[in-house]
């Protein structure tokens, strides 16, 4: 189900930078992801982050079911990544990148590259800089969230481990502004970032008392303190998704209860069950036998890839979770395909990716687990 022949420039360039796989079947450690995108000619594209590289799949065709790649995409350095999409079906890989031989304290900054074609060349890394810019305390600055508004701005935001959480965003010719302290108070994790239809980026701020949403005045405004969600979010735990225009609902594990809830601005969390594990939930939009519907996917507490359904925003009439038996590492990847089809990405046991597509049938059934 794949093609195995990465392009040759590539390979070069990653071997050159000490970056390329010593195998092309994608069987490294993968670090961070994967990540499941759409792109602009609609072929979806796979993302894994492994060591000194980053590895893309792309599909061969429109809705599958063949993939192209490995290709390699060096990374040299990057310790830790994430990928995020806007509108324009950009690919915006963002990491923290560590340097140093142990002689000086490490210099840490963030790197960022563009993919604005299917299945090319990304564009060269370039630092986004660092907030804390004295080397000496740049390793405090953690893996940023991001988001790209509808007007193709990127957003970064970087937490501390003093609890602090920085943005920094283009201008409109493209040229980075200064670093903006959110004045955030005992941020311990990543913050989840959510560009919305009507223009707006909104955030999620988890804290050891509470979570604390963001949320822009109008479109391009800076950040300012929204409403007080009622829980705890486990770290590393946190999505959102817009359900509605303008309207971002958040799946996130309970320390308390130790469940999935859904939660909205100025409403109460509603439990959802799942019997999570310790990782991030994927939720995506898509339509379920012509009903508007979100489809959630995680990795349960018995390491296996377990898939729910809901109708949008009905979160309290239950979600309907299906255990599809499939062990996996990390967290899984939600995206839908060019033909409106559920696609489910995962990392398997032995390093490589899982991936299963929904069936034409009635409701959300996925076919038989391949191997890219």
């Amino acid at each position: 189900m794949r093609a195995t022949t990465a392009r040759d420039n590539e390979r070069r360039q990653a071997t050159a930078d000490g970056g390329g796989p010593t195998r092309d079947d994608g069987r490294r450690a993968v670090l961070s992801g994967p990540w499941l995108l759409p792109g602009h000619d609609g072929r979806l594209l796979a993302f894994a982050h492994v060591d000194g590289a980053v590895l893309r799949w792309t599909e061969s065709t429109p809705g599958g079911p063949d993939w192209l790649g490995p290709d390699v995409l060096p990374a040299k350095n990057v310790t830790s990544l994430t990928v995020v999409q806007g509108r324009n079906r950009y690919a915006h890989l963002l990491g923290r990148r560590v340097r140093g031989d142990g002689t000086d304290p490490l210099a840490v900054d963030l790197v960022y590259a563009i993919q604005y074609q299917t299945g090319r060349p990304m564009s060269e890394w370039r630092s986004a800089g660092n907030p804390l810019a004295q080397r000496a305390r740049s390793a405090q600055t953690g893996l940023p969230a991001a988001a790209v508004d509808t007007a193709g701005t990127l957003h970064v935001f970087a937490p501390t481990s003093e609890g602090r959480v920085f943005l920094r965003r283009e201008d409109a010719q493209g040229r980075w502004q200064p670093w903006l302290d959110l004045k955030t108070r005992a941020c311990p994790d990543i913050p989840a970032a959510v560009a919305t239809s009507t223009g707006h980026v909104e955030l999620l701020v988890p804290g050891p008392a509470g979570a604390l949403t963001w949320y822009q005045a109008q479109p391009g405004a800076a950040p300012q303190p929204g409403h007080e969600l009622g829980v705890v979010a486990l770290p590393g735990s946190v999505t959102g998704l817009e359900t509605s225009p303008g309207r971002v609902t958040y799946y996130l594990t309970d320390v308390a209860g130790g469940q999935i809830v859904a939660v909205r601005a100025g409403d109460w969390p509603v439990p959802v069950g799942g019997d999570p594990g310790d990782g991030r939930h994927a939720a995506l939009a898509t339509t379920v036998d012509g009903h508007p519907c979100t489809a959630l996917a995680h990795r349960d507490a018995d390491g296996r890839i377990v898939v729910g359904l809901c109708p949008t925003e009905g979160e309290r009439y239950g979600v309907w979770w299906t255990d599809t038996g499939t062990p996996c590492l990390g967290d899984p990847a939600l995206a839908q395909d060019a033909h409106g089809r559920v696609v489910v990405l995962a990392t398997a046991p032995d390093g490589t990716l899982t991936l299963a597509r929904q069936t034409d049938g009635p409701g959300l059934t996925l076919g038989d687990w391949i191997r890219l």
